[in-house]
């Protein structure tokens, strides 16, 4: 290949990979920079300039009592509907791949929370949350039980959101495991059958390790979905009562557009942004050499 062969291809492999390039800056690292940098200044007030802080900001937010009941709240969310929707989703996968009467409405059945909206699927548990009205109350007072009142009771305000969650999700996740069952070769349970293998065994020797480039990605999005809830948080409990169902990210959102304070909002969003990059460190770093099979 000659040199002016060499540079065309060049130029080409650039002007491919500008559009892609265009829509990360603009929508991504640009924002970042600004929000980094706005985190470390005050805003001026009648006109005078920022003000250069430095680190005050998150001195600030470390002392800040209701930032760390919003990140233990987002931890306990996190424990809550990570391992519980990727279990479930796990078990859906292996039911529907099996031999089943009806699969298909067995898969458009699970898969049906996914494609509603969040703020419809907010709505539909809103009225089964009802107090007087609600469904579940409804239910309850049929067996002869006192109604809970699921969204106004700090104690299970933050479970009932994660149940809500835990419905949305289990779907979503549930066909990349439907996927990943499907690509296992059928030559594995064939000889697993010859030598007598139990059903439990194959699965936990087999199948589950093969899955695991599937639990990792599930898991990464997982987390993801974990640390971006808002809109279901507006329309459920505005993040109450008392701040027992509020998240980070929805926190982040009423320093911005409830408090007007836009310094500390970019202050949240950084350290959102540090967890992040710590926790995708560890995955390209440690989870990676341990979960794809070549």
């Amino acid at each position: 290949m000659n040199l002016n062969a060499h540079r065309t291809m060049q130029l080409y492999g650039a002007l491919l990979l500008l559009p892609a390039a265009l829509l990360l800056s603009t929508f991504a690292y640009l924002p970042t920079i600004t929000t980094v940098i706005n985190s470390l200044f005050l805003p001026g007030f009648r006109g005078e300039p920022a003000a250069f802080v430095g680190l005050d900001n998150y001195r600030v937010l470390l002392d800040d009592p209701t930032f760390w009941k919003v990140a233990r709240n987002n931890l306990l969310y996190a424990l809550g509907t990570i391992p519980t929707s990727i279990a479930l989703a796990l078990g859906m996968a292996l039911f529907v791949n099996g031999k089943l009467p009806g699969r298909g409405l067995v898969r458009m059945a699970y898969f049906t929370p996914t494609i509603l909206p969040m703020i419809a699927a907010a709505n539909i548990w809103m009225f089964f949350y009802a107090p007087q009205i609600g469904l579940f109350n409804k239910l309850l007072g049929a067996l002869g039980v006192s109604g809970v009142n699921w969204l106004g009771d700090p104690s299970v305000a933050l479970g009932s959101v994660i149940v809500m969650s835990v419905w949305k999700e289990a779907g979503f996740f549930m066909i990349f495991y439907l996927a990943a069952l499907q690509a296992i070769p059928p030559e594995l349970k064939e000889a697993a059958d010859l030598e007598g293998t139990r059903r439990w065994s194959f699965f936990w020797r087999v199948t589950f390790p093969l899955l695991m480039p599937t639990t990792l990605f599930v898991l990464i999005n997982a987390l993801i979905n974990a640390v971006r809830v808002v809109d279901h948080l507006f329309i459920l409990t505005k993040g109450g009562p008392n701040n027992a169902t509020n998240l980070l990210l929805y926190y982040v959102y009423e320093n911005a557009f409830s408090f007007f304070d836009r310094t500390m909002a970019a202050t949240i969003t950084v350290v959102i942004l540090l967890v992040l990059a710590v926790v995708a460190t560890l995955k390209f770093t440690i989870l990676d050499r341990r979960t794809h099979y070549q």
